[in-house]
């Protein structure tokens, strides 16, 4: 296995901006290959540290940005990679406005974990223009986001992500395959845009619906769902017997659909 070989003096691993940086040039290549860089325009990489994914992005000969919020990263890699000094941008991604980028975009990184859901969900918010994503996460949290209905770790997060992209889980990794090494295993998953960008309901209301009901997993929708004060005659649908975790995307449509076509009041 190739080891990253940075040049000049390297960047000190900061603890609050949860920075683990990966030590495989190999596996760095595995990643950036993930994405569909025929299908996209531009490319945005969520903190690059140093460069170990940055290196094979500049060889896709797309139009790329460089999003890092870390000052010592940043003349980092403008001091190593010069080529792509004037791409880099020097902020939050949260904080980012994705429509100033031609797209379609595709978004990758090494994600810092304690962001890594928000960065999930910005990307739904902004799915009419982000096609792909590919991301370092927590092994739990990336088998979470591929997991399908019947499985315990299935929640939330599933459902609002498989709403609108395919998941694939590429690959898992060991702690000490990144400096320094975390606590735990992680995971690269893949995210491709589905083709319809909306849902057959209500969407403000599936999110409540769905949010709600994993509140309570192991209890059925009908009682989960008692917030929403459902009339006994709605409740007699057999959906409201079953447990959240059993239900799949098209099912919280279905459920979405029942509760606003009964005009319940929340």
């Amino acid at each position: 296995m190739k080891k990253f070989k940075p040049n000049n003096n390297l960047v000190k691993p900061k603890k609050k901006l949860g920075q683990h940086f990966l030590n495989s040039s190999d596996i760095a290549k595995q990643i950036v290959d993930c994405i569909d860089s025929e299908n996209i325009d531009s490319i945005i990489e969520v903190g690059p540290g140093m460069g170990i994914l940055t290196q094979h992005i500049i060889g896709l000969n797309k139009k790329s940005y460089f999003v890092e919020i870390d000052s010592e990263s940043v003349k980092y890699l403008k001091e190593n990679y010069p080529l792509i000094k004037d791409s880099i941008i020097e902020e939050d991604f949260l904080k980012l406005e994705l429509t100033n980028f031609k797209n379609p975009i595709g978004i990758i990184g090494n994600f810092p974990y304690n962001i890594s859901s928000q960065i999930i969900f910005k990307a739904i918010e902004n799915r009419s223009i982000v096609h792909t994503l590919v991301g370092m996460f927590q092994l739990e949290v990336a088998k979470r986001i591929c997991e399908g209905p019947g499985s315990k770790t299935y929640g939330i997060i599933s459902v609002l992500v498989q709403a609108y992209f395919k998941t694939e889980f590429m690959f898992s990794l060991d702690p000490f395959q990144f400096t320094p090494p975390p606590k735990v295993n992680s995971g690269v998953i893949k995210l491709t845009r589905k083709n319809q960008l909306k849902l057959n309901c209500d969407e403000n209301l599936f999110f409540k619906i769905v949010k709600t009901s994993f509140q309570q997993r192991r209890k059925t929708i009908r009682n989960s769902l008692k917030v929403f004060n459902l009339s006994n005659n709605i409740k007699e649908d057999v959906i409201f017997g079953k447990r959240p975790e059993t239900l799949g995307v098209d099912d919280f449509v279905h459920l979405t659909n029942i509760i606003a076509n009964g005009n319940i009041s929340t």
